[in-house]
């Protein structure tokens, strides 16, 4: 039997015939017995709750404590009142409160609380104003807690920030007071319960077939991919997919500040950071991380994002044996995110040459691939560049595909746009064949914009 039907049930033995629909209390009142009948749970059950290890006991033991305190409710209560009343307070006793819905929701992609009384969702692109709400600050507190726990980290005053993320690798920042004005916001981006594949991608829109054959025979050449974009765009989960070309006998090593990436490969090494803890002391950055893999020997060392100092070091690692190397970087453009590169080189604390930086970055990266999010919601690779070496001072860059804009857009202000080939051969395709990887010429025939 599913959660809901069971719900259903305890709500139908604790109703009582003279129960009407029009009985129907205020969402204030709902709200009220709410915060009672939780408060109530915890008082009579509090052993039961904090010791017991098996959740389909204890969720059979809620749900009959429920039933007989809604039935010892006075309240006058329909029986939608009484089934949306059990379904909270088990949500909040054991899931994640009024989020608990929207994160079993497949549509919902991101789920953003502004305070306790405002939620909005992202679907398909498109962002929403829900009625999910929670009782007061402190309940919302309470959630951020739970989640924040889970995986070993804080949130207080002292450290009123914090990145985490749920048992599926959703992705959670939380800020509190004294930083968040209007009162604890949280930020969840869901990850799909089942990873997104290459034919995901290719049947959204957000890749097509020819530039994913293309993509497999880079990583399958071990070329160094940097995919770039803006928040939202979806860099995370084309990182995801491009790491399923990884061959499987090969052991890589992921890196990130969260653990969101979810790879199949049999060998996988999965290093996370660590913040500092309550003392201020025990820190470990993602470019220690990286440090650290290199003496784990990797055949890939996979970042989840490249965000500071540690892009030295893995700019040097590209460079010195550590092939098919990945990672992501927030930018606007590929020739935004070498600039980005050079930035957080510079922020490493040594004193090197700006041209030793763009000779480091050019001699490392072999292609970029840019995302963007659309107007219409959806989420397009639109640039895909090769890094072509220096000419003086400049670090050379020629696309090899494009997204062509000039299409427009249909009487929905979906995009009619797609991505074309510039005709261009990238030089790294001689290398590709050398090691027996073949890509048909076609691929990179010549498609010209709809119009100039």
């Amino acid at each position: 039997m599913s959660l809901r039907e069971r719900l259903s049930e305890v709500a139908d033995t604790a109703a009582v015939a003279e129960v009407r629909p029009e009985s129907s209390v205020s969402h204030a009142g709902r709200d009220a017995i709410k915060r009672n009948l939780h408060y109530l749970l915890i008082e009579e059950m509090g052993t039961e709750l904090s010791t017991s290890t098996d959740e389909a006991v204890t969720r059979r033991a809620i749900e009959t404590k429920l039933a007989e305190l809604i039935g010892r409710e006075s309240t006058p209560l329909s029986l939608a009142d009484r089934r949306e009343i059990s379904a909270d307070v088990i949500d909040n006793i054991l899931g994640y409160g009024p989020l608990q819905s929207l994160l079993e929701d497949p549509d919902v992609t991101e789920i953003m609380v502004n305070d306790p009384a405002t939620v909005y969702v992202e679907r398909r692109g498109l962002i929403h104003l829900t009625d999910r709400r929670f009782i007061d600050e402190t309940h919302l507190l309470h959630v951020i807690d739970k989640i924040v726990g889970q995986v070993g980290r804080r949130i207080d005053e002292a450290s009123p920030m914090v990145d985490a993320r749920l048992p599926d690798g959703s992705r959670v920042n939380a800020v509190i007071h004294p930083l968040a004005i209007n009162g604890p916001m949280l930020t969840i981006r869901k990850f799909a319960r089942e990873p997104y594949t290459i034919r995901d991608l290719v049947a959204f829109g957000t890749i097509d077939e020819r530039l994913a054959s293309f993509v497999e025979a880079c990583v399958l050449g071990k070329l160094n991919i940097l995919i770039s974009g803006g928040t939202g765009t979806g860099k995370t989960t084309l990182l995801n997919v491009v790491s399923a070309f990884i061959p499987d006998g090969e052991r890589v090593i992921t890196i990130e500040d969260a653990a969101e990436l979810r790879l199949g490969q049999s060998h996988v090494l999965r290093l996370e950071s660590r913040p500092p803890n309550i003392e201020g002391t025990g820190q470990i950055t993602i470019r220690d991380l990286v440090r650290n893999s290199l003496r784990m020997r990797p055949d890939r060392i996979v970042v989840g994002e490249v965000r500071g100092s540690e892009a030295l070091d893995m700019l040097q690692a590209m460079n010195t044996g550590h092939e098919g190397s990945l990672s992501t970087i927030h930018a606007n453009s590929p020739r935004d995110s070498i600039s980005r590169l050079e930035t957080m080189v510079l922020m490493s604390g040594f004193d090197l040459p700006v041209r030793a930086v763009r000779e480091q970055i050019a001699s490392a990266l072999d292609m970029i691939i840019q995302l963007e999010r659309l107007r219409d919601g959806s989420r397009r690779v639109v640039q895909v560049a090769e890094v072509d070496g220096m000419e003086g001072d400049t670090v050379v860059m020629q696309d090899v595909f494009y997204y062509d804009f000039s299409m427009g857009v249909d009487e929905s202000g979906v995009s009619l746009g797609r991505l074309k080939s510039t005709g261009l051969r990238p030089k790294f395709m001689e290398r590709l064949g050398d090691l027996g990887i073949h890509v048909p010429a076609e691929v990179f025939a010549f498609e010209p914009p709809a119009r100039r």
